[in-house]
């Protein structure tokens, strides 16, 4: 088959299995990867040539520094201390959850920043009598323009800056992203501010299931009737878990009573719990229990220790404690994540090393001072993101070296009359937001970089300002539910239907939009 054809159907292939959601992502991108093999168009090394790229590993290890502020609990702080403070009106709540948002994304994951805001969110808006759903979409696109305020905001911000410098242009700076992240971020505020009242839905959620600490901690002081005379259930230093014994365990007949410590990891046991009913003096002569299988037991100590307790296989936690420790708000560790964080970010700003050097520099320091396991390591990094990058970078390669790029570069310039950049900008940006509303936005900026590529060394023309509106599409992922991962997250705890996200995604879109074709080329010229 000639390489420009297999090229297409591949792609073809790959866009509707993305556009199905029937085929796992990274399921995808892997055999994306072997059809350019099995095909002939790339060499087998060629087409496995992804996941040795340094920008793959350098977004790798923005997932590790990223769950460091949320393990210590530096995203929780952010939010309980400020969104809690703002007070209780609408407008003055709504412009602080987004602004909030906007500045954590550009330094954590957007997920990650969405999830930390997310039960907090929930709970200043039932204390303010305010309905959710005029709250979280709100919150889900403010982050995705957050994003654009620095390089390590998302994996597209990354994925151009190293596909601009391969076509012969330049890297873009740390904070360079900001010159159109800034505005965008107080256009998106601004709008929904002005107009959210109207185009949110008032939706009423079945239930709201968000994680949050106090919430935890007041259900385990009341399940258990544990008094204020225990102390905090939850600090920096120590917490508490719930555990279930095991059918097989071993402490199956152990006698214990409330108030003695465990064996095993010195843990104090502050509950008993035997049917739904508390295990006290009204029970037993003596308070004490005699372990069945079945029986729930609140410990509290450590986090270390709690968490070497609940692996043990005598008990099944119901709730893990890094669950409930991640929302303890600067919690230990906190500084020296911070620290890291402010010395990554100097790296990158100044450029002394490549980002992949200073992304593994930060993940090490991560490691060596005890901010996080390698087993929390190993969760962290988001495995499809990875995956779908190193598989789809092939597709980007193959493009360019079987000229498959040159055709549809041909086709767009022949649809704008092959003399305008900025209307063949238009076109590109177009064609990503619509793409980027039923595939992720990764997915389609890595489809478009090598066509934008060859319409700007066509056209002879700089490719900053193709790269840099790809970027800024790339966040206009607005219209559904399914966009994006934090559009979803937002869906059950807003009350949301499938259709509520376009009534404010598409005037936002289109503003992002106009951004990307007309603000942009005016910062970075053609």
């Amino acid at each position: 088959m000639d390489p420009v054809i297999a090229t297409f159907v591949i792609l073809g292939l790959a866009v509707i299995a993305f556009v199905s959601g029937k085929i796992a992502l990274p399921v995808v991108a892997l055999g994306v990867a072997l059809a350019l093999w099995a095909t002939g168009v790339l060499t087998l090394p060629e087409a496995l040539s992804g996941f040795g790229d340094p920008t793959v590993v350098f977004i790798a290890t923005l997932f590790v520094v990223s769950e460091s502020l949320d393990a210590t609990g530096v995203t929780a702080w952010v939010g309980q201390r400020v969104i809690g403070r703002v007070g209780t009106r609408r407008g003055i709540l709504l412009i602080a959850v987004m602004i909030i948002a906007a500045v954590m994304s550009a330094f954590i994951s957007i997920n990650g920043a969405v999830a930390a805001l997310l039960p907090v969110v929930v709970a200043v808006a039932v204390r303010a009598g305010i309905v959710p759903s005029k709250l979280l979409i709100p919150l889900a696109f403010a982050a995705s323009a957050g994003s654009l305020l620095t390089l390590t905001g998302t994996p597209v911000n990354v994925v151009v800056s190293d596909a601009a410098v391969n076509a012969g242009g330049r890297t873009f700076g740390f904070f360079e992203f900001a010159l159109v992240g800034i505005p965008l971020v107080v256009l998106t505020v601004v709008f929904t501010t002005v107009f959210g009242e109207r185009l949110l839905p008032r939706r009423e959620p079945e239930h709201l299931d968000v994680p949050d600490t106090s919430r935890a901690a007041q259900r385990l002081r009341e399940s258990y009737a544990v008094t204020a005379e225990t102390g905090q259930l939850f600090s920096a230093r120590e917490g508490a878990a719930e555990v279930m014994i095991a059918p097989r365990s071993r402490l199956v007949g152990r006698t214990i009573y409330a108030g003695m410590t465990t064996r095993e990891e010195d843990l104090v046991i502050l509950g008993l719990r035997r049917g739904g009913s508390d295990v006290d003096a009204t029970h037993t002569h003596s308070g004490e229990l005699t372990l069945q299988a079945g029986d729930s037991v609140l410990v509290q100590g450590p986090w270390a220790a709690l968490e070497r307790y609940v692996r043990s296989p005598d008990v099944i936690a119901v709730t893990q404690p890094q669950t409930l420790r991640r929302a303890v708000p600067l919690g230990r560790g906190a500084k020296r994540a911070l620290v890291v964080l402010a010395l990554m970010v100097v790296l990158l700003a100044t450029g002394v090393v490549p980002p992949a050097v200073a992304g593994l520099l930060a993940a090490g320091a991560l490691i060596v001072t005890r901010v996080l396991t390698l087993a929390q390591v190993y969760h962290s990094i988001s495995w499809t993101t990875v995956i779908l990058i190193a598989g789809m970078f092939p597709l980007s390669d193959a493009f360019v070296s079987t000229g498959a790029a040159d055709v549809v570069s041909n086709v767009v310039l022949t649809m704008t009359g092959g003399a305008s950049p900025v209307l063949a900008l238009l076109v590109l940006c177009v064609v990503a937001l619509i793409l980027g509303q039923f595939i992720s936005n990764l997915a389609t900026v890595l489809i478009l970089v090598p066509i934008a590529v060859s319409v700007s060394q066509t056209l002879d023309v700089s490719i900053q300002p193709f790269m840099m509106g790809l970027t800024v599409i790339g966040a206009a992922a607005f219209f559904t539910p399914i966009a994006t991962p934090v559009n979803l997250m937002v869906m059950q705890p807003g009350g949301y239907r499938f259709g509520d996200y376009w009534r404010l995604g598409l005037p936002l879109a289109l503003i992002y939009l106009l951004m990307a074709v007309v603000y942009v080329p005016l910062i970075w010229k053609f």
